[in-house]
């Protein structure tokens, strides 16, 4: 695949992705591919590769002579979720202090103010857009690919389960708490960031 084929459909999936997590495409809903297509404003071959991750992630169910479907909530997998989050991310987050770049540091400050600026504003979709960009900054940083691999669907389900019942309260709770593993890592300190991470997901267990 080249890079801008890549790049096109990694676009393609975001467009879908957010979405699905924000209930545009409402859980249970069928949909077909050219649907898909031009909601995602990209070509049939880059929508296809988002569909296939979005399928492995478990928000799409291909249902034969039937169609796609955006797959259901289950309330119940919240717990799960942030269960294994709490043993992998707040590890995510450790090596990330130390291995990210400069340019990787200045990509999460900026991400901290779109968060800031999103509770400003009250918009939750503007905030999901900025901490599914925060995810992906600490992928990109993080030097241990099968961790980062194991969060990817793990981050997209809790994303979709919170914003089904989200409030301008938890929104600016997560923003602050968000804020502080960025500061944690944008100083290099280790023993924060993983601090932070855990203190972010005990949140979320509980809200």
């Amino acid at each position: 695949m080249s890079d801008v084929q890549a790049s096109q459909s990694h676009l393609a999936y975001r467009a879908l992705e957010s979405l699905i997590v924000t209930l545009k495409l409402t859980p249970g809903q069928t949909v077909t591919e050219k649907e898909l297509i031009e909601l995602a404003g990209h070509g049939r071959t880059p929508v296809r590769e988002a569909i296939q991750k979005l399928e492995w992630q478990g928000l799409i169910v291909v249902r034969p002579r039937v169609g796609l479907q955006i797959s259901h909530i289950h309330p119940e997998h919240h717990a799960q979720i942030i269960a294994v989050r709490q043993q992998l991310e707040p590890l995510a987050a450790a090596l990330v202090a130390t291995s990210a770049n400069a340019d990787q540091r200045e990509a999460l400050i900026n991400c901290a103010k779109a968060m800031t600026g999103a509770a400003a504003e009250g918009s939750l979709d503007d905030f999901l857009t900025a901490d599914k960009l925060f995810d992906e900054v600490l992928e990109a940083a993080c030097p241990n690919p099968f961790l980062t691999a194991s969060l990817q669907p793990l981050q997209t389900h809790s994303r979709r389960i919170w914003y089904a019942s989200a409030t301008l309260a938890k929104m600016d709770q997560s923003v602050s708490l968000h804020v502080a593993v960025i500061r944690a890592i944008k100083d290099g300190n280790q023993t924060a960031a993983r601090a932070a991470m855990s203190t972010l997901l005990g949140y979320l267990a509980e809200s």
